[in-house]
């Protein structure tokens, strides 16, 4: 057990409001008072003497902007837009780049380098032998990209995101021995991408953006992916008739879930076909598409 005075001191607090703090835990299930002004552990507390743990209770970082969104629900809900920037000055994304202190723990919340645990297992129509170049769009640090890599010995690729982000990708692609077929293009994905290639990805990204921008995402896809080549969206898609509501990244960014449904009419204005869907072996939904242009064209010189 651990005296108030103490516990205050250790970290820069007023001891009377910590205690009143650790008191209303105590109630909750978390922390015990032993004796008066005594605290110690108890099995719920000590889960936050893990880091990961302790990342979204950070008011100093991403757990302050978080819970500091949630003011900004009415008016959100009011407006149909994300609020975000009411109550921080800038939108989410904005915000991040300005400060990379919070950025970084919202990094180390997603899971590996920002961008979730990688899973290379993406079932392709045809299967992978025609895949050479593969554009992974909005792809962080590139740990999914360099689990492809490795997965797919002949295949190059191209990771995309902001310069800021690509600069970070070395050890990691270096780890995985895919650096030397890595090519880092730092830019915002709603510039034009690097044309021509195989295959684009999107994972962890279409549900970060309302319709407009996702569709404006999905247009540069549809532009840039070659005549036969595909466009395969690995988060945001589900089958089922009514998607999570995902609140939080509804205040945070205006993000979401889109049905299969929503979708499909979604990528039909950017451009794109949805020609298949598939789960991979961890169970994810995965929407591949083509372009439209390039359906339109193999149907007219069939005829």
């Amino acid at each position: 057990m651990t005296q108030i005075d103490d516990l205050a001191a250790a970290a820069g607090a007023h001891s009377d409001f910590l205690a009143r703090v650790l008191r209303h835990l105590v109630s909750r299930g978390v922390f015990v008072e032993s004796s008066p002004g005594a605290f110690a552990l108890n099995d719920a507390a000590r889960e936050l003497l893990t880091p990961g743990a302790r990342l979204g209770f950070d008011l100093n970082g991403i757990g302050g902007r978080m819970a500091g969104a949630w003011s900004s629900l009415l008016k959100a809900v009011q407006t149909g837009a994300p609020m975000y920037d009411q109550v921080f000055g800038l939108s989410f994304w904005e915000d991040l780049a300005a400060h990379p202190g919070v950025s970084a723990t919202f990094d180390a919340l997603m899971g590996p380098e920002g961008h979730g645990t990688p899973n290379a297992d993406i079932p392709l129509a045809g299967g992978w032998d025609p895949i050479r170049w593969v554009v992974d769009v909005g792809g962080g640090t590139g740990s999914l990209l360099a689990e492809i890599l490795k997965a797919h010995p002949a295949v190059r690729g191209t990771l995309v995101d902001f310069p800021t982000t690509v600069g970070r990708s070395a050890a990691i692609l270096e780890s995985a021995g895919v650096a030397d077929r890595v090519t880092l293009c730092g830019q915002s994905f709603f510039d034009p991408l690097p044309a021509g290639a195989d295959l684009y990805i999107l994972h962890k990204v279409l549900d970060n953006w309302p319709d407009r921008e996702a569709a404006a995402i999905l247009a540069r896809c549809a532009e840039a992916v070659r005549p036969d080549g595909r466009v395969v969206v690995m988060t945001g898609v589900t089958d089922v008739p009514i998607p999570d509501p995902q609140l939080l990244m509804m205040v945070l960014v205006g993000g979401k879930d889109r049905t299969l449904a929503e979708f499909r009419a979604l990528a039909a204005t950017a451009g794109l076909e949805v020609r298949g869907t598939a789960r991979n072996s961890a169970g994810r939904f995965i929407v591949e598409c083509g372009s439209r242009l390039s359906l339109t064209a193999g149907n007219s010189k069939s005829h």
